[in-house]
């Protein structure tokens, strides 16, 4: 009888080993793949951010977007997929940010600038009107 729990239980370790080993290589074979497409899209949103003044008017968001853009090629030369993806998603986001910021300050100095103008346009009239 304790032959039959000692054969019964090495058959349950054996399955135990033989079950932990095909989840190690089916995980090993599920790797993520290399955001190649986000970092290419994160790439461009840094851009256009910078080319939309976002240095002037939005240097902070700008200079985040930046570095993590730096961190994520690191973390794609090192093969870190899964940093590297969350790394140019924050920093498409950031970039974004930085864009909408330096357009929406531009907008305003623009409309700042237009109400002036008016305003003293007023004035010249409201002077010759005298």
């Amino acid at each position: 009888m304790k032959k039959f729990y000692q054969l019964k239980s090495n058959q349950i370790m054996h399955r135990i080993v033989v079950s932990v080993a095909a989840v190690i290589l089916i995980a090993g074979c599920a790797s993520t793949p290399a955001p190649t497409e986000q970092m290419a899209v994160s790439r461009a949103a840094v851009s256009n951010a910078s080319s939309a003044g976002g240095s002037e008017f939005a240097p902070v968001q700008l200079k985040s977007a930046m570095e993590k853009m730096e961190r994520a090629e690191r973390a794609m030369a090192a093969k870190d997929y899964v940093l590297a993806r969350q790394l140019a998603e924050q920093a498409e986001v950031d970039a974004q940010l930085a864009g909408a910021t330096a357009r929406s300050v531009k907008a305003k100095k623009a409309a700042d600038a237009l109400q002036e103008d008016s305003r003293v346009l007023r004035q010249e009239i409201d002077r010759k009107a005298q």
